[in-house]
C-alpha cells in the first residue's frame, strides 16, 4: 500500500494539482492538510470519479484535514475520529480511520506562529494532547500511521539553515522535544530510515525565490509503528507538484508499504 501527505494550501485552489498528482503518483492512500473549505464545499463526487472515496474534516478559511482512498481498499469508518478526543478545540486537524487494516491519521499540526505567544502555547497543549492519546491509540491498532503537516522540523539537517533559524518556531527546542516524544511511542520517522539526499525539504516560503534556492524546511512527515515500519520499503519527497502553476507552498511526502 502506498500512502502520502500532502499540504494543499486551499483545496479549492488546488484541486486539479490533487487530481492530477493522485493520477501520476498512483498512492492508495492520501492525508491531506489545509483544506480550507466546510464539509458542504469537499469534493466527494469529483475524487470519486477519479476512483478515490473521501472522509474529512473541514473548515472554512483554515485548517480543515481529510484522508483519500483508492477504489477496492478495505475502508472502516466505523470508529472514525475527528480532532483529538477529550481535547476541546474548535480547529479541525485531524481525521482517523482505518485503511486496509492500518490506523491512518491525517494531522494538521498548529503552526505556532512565535515562542512566547498564545499560539505557540497551543501548540505545545495540542502537541501533548495527541502524544496522551495515541498512547491507547496504538494499543488498540498496532498498524498506524501518523501523516501530516507537523510545522515542525527535527533536526538542524531538516533546515536550510539551521543557524538563521535557530531558536525561532517551527525549530525551537519544545517543538524538538515534543517531536522526541512522539517518535518515543514506538513511532519511526520513515523517511529517516532510509539514505536521502542531502537538503531535501517539503516546504518552501513563497517568497525570496526560496524554492528555486532549495531554502526550505522539511516540516511534513510520516511516522510509522513498529509493525508498519518494518513493512515500509521506501520513503521519500516529490517536489514535481511544486514546480506546477500556483503551487502549494508544501511538497507531498510518499511511503511504500510491503
Amino acid at each position: 500500500m502506498k500512502i502520502a501527505t500532502w499540504n494543499v494550501n486551499s483545496l479549492k485552489v488546488r484541486q486539479q494539482h490533487v487530481i492530477d498528482w493522485l493520477a501520476q503518483s498512483h498512492v492508495d492512500v492520501l492525508c491531506l492538510q489545509e483544506l480550507k473549505l466546510t464539509n458542504e464545499k469537499f469534493p466527494h463526487a469529483e475524487l470519486a470519479g477519479k476512483g478515490y472515496r473521501s472522509w474529512c474534516a473541514g473548515q472554512k478559511t483554515y485548517n480543515g484535514v481529510a484522508i483519500l482512498v483508492r477504489d477496492g481498499i478495505e475502508v472502516d469508518d466505523t470508529e472514525i475520529v475527528r480532532n483529538i478526543p477529550g481535547f476541546d478545540d474548535e480547529q479541525q486537524r485531524m481525521i482517523a480511520l482505518t485503511v486496509g487494516g492500518a490506523r491512518i491519521i491525517s494531522a494538521y499540526f498548529p503552526n505556532g506562529q512565535a515562542p512566547g505567544t498564545d499560539k505557540f502555547a497551543y501548540k505545545l497543549r495540542w502537541l501533548d494532547a495527541l502524544t496522551q492519546w495515541l498512547k491507547d491509540e496504538m494499543h488498540r491498532h498496532p498498524k498506524l500511521a501518523l501523516l501530516g503537516d507537523y510545522n515542525i522540523a527535527p533536526e538542524d539537517r531538516d533546515v536550510h539553515d539551521p543557524k538563521a533559524w535557530e531558536g525561532q518556531n517551527l525549530v525551537s527546542p519544545e517543538e524538538r522535544a515534543a517531536f522526541v516524544k512522539l517518535v518515543e511511542l514506538g513511532l519511526t520517522d520513515a523517511f529517516r530510515q532510509f539514505e536521502q539526499p542531502e537538503k531535501t525539504f517539503t516546504w518552501w516560503d513563497y517568497r525570496m525565490l526560496a524554492f528555486r534556492r532549495n531554502a526550505g524546511l522539511r516540516i511534513d512527515h510520516i511516522l510509522l509503528s513498529a509493525a508498519l515500519a518494518e513493512a515500509c520499503t521506501m520513503c521519500e519527497v516529490d517536489r514535481t507538484p511544486r514546480k506546477w502553476d500556483q503551487p502549494s507552498d508544501h511538497a507531498p511526502v510518499i511511503a511504500q508499504l510491503a
